[in-house]
C-alpha cells in the first residue's frame, strides 16, 4: 500500500521531493496510528506499507507489487512480524550492498537488551521503543520528522546496478 502525502520543500539532500518512508508493520492499528501521526507532523511524505518481512524486502527492492515504485529513503521496521521477522529483514537489508545504505529505524515494543543489542549488531541505524501513549507517539513522529527528515542528509536513492 502506498500513501502519497505530497511533496516537500525540505532541505534534505538539497532536493524538493517527498521522502519515501517504508513502514514495516503487521498491526493494522499501529499502521493507522502511524499514518495519522505522520500526517499530523505536517511534513509531506510518501508512506509505503508492508505487513510482513517478505513484502518489506519486495518493497525495498522494487519487486512484485512494488515494481516501479521509488525505493524508500527511510525504513521503520517492527521486529515482530509474521513469517520472516524484522530481525531477518534487517540482516538482509544491511547484508545487501545495494540496500545497506538505506537507514533502518527499528520501532519495537520490545525493550529486551538482547533485541536492542542484536539490532545494533545487525547495523540498525537506531532503535526506538514503540510508545504506548498517544501523546508520546506524536512526539516520536515529530522527532523522526525533525531529525531523520529535516536534519539528516539521507543517502541518494540507489540507481539500477548500484552495488556500493
Amino acid at each position: 500500500m502506498i500513501q502519497n502525502a505530497g511533496s516537500t520543500g525540505s532541505p534534505n539532500a538539497g532536493s524538493v521531493r517527498a521522502p519515501v518512508i517504508l513502514l514495516v508493520e503487521d498491526s493494522v492499528a499501529d499502521v493507522r496510528l502511524m499514518q495519522e501521526v505522520l500526517r499530523e507532523t505536517g511534513l509531506p511524505h510518501e508512506l509505503v506499507i508492508a505487513g510482513d518481512g517478505e513484502r518489506a524486502l519486495r518493497a525495498i527492492r522494487g519487486e512484485g507489487e512494488y515494481a516501479g515504485s521509488k525505493p524508500p529513503d527511510l525504513v521503520l521496521l517492527d521486529l515482530n512480524l509474521p513469517g520472516m521477522d524484522g530481525r531477518e529483514v534487517l540482516r538482509t537489508i544491511k547484508g545487501d550492498p545495494a540496500l545497506r545504505r538505506t537507514p533502518v529505524l527499528v520501532l519495537s515494543t520490545s525493550t529486551a537488551e538482547s533485541d536492542i543489542a542484536a539490532s545494533y549488531d545487525a547495523h540498525a541505524n537506531c532503535y526506538l521503543s514503540k510508545p504506548v501513549d498517544l501523546g508520546d507517539f506524536f512526539r516520536l513522529a515529530e522527532a523522526l520528522r525533525d531529525f531523520w527528515l529535516r536534519l539528516v542528509v539521507l543517502p541518494p536513492r540507489r540507481l539500477p546496478g548500484d552495488d556500493k
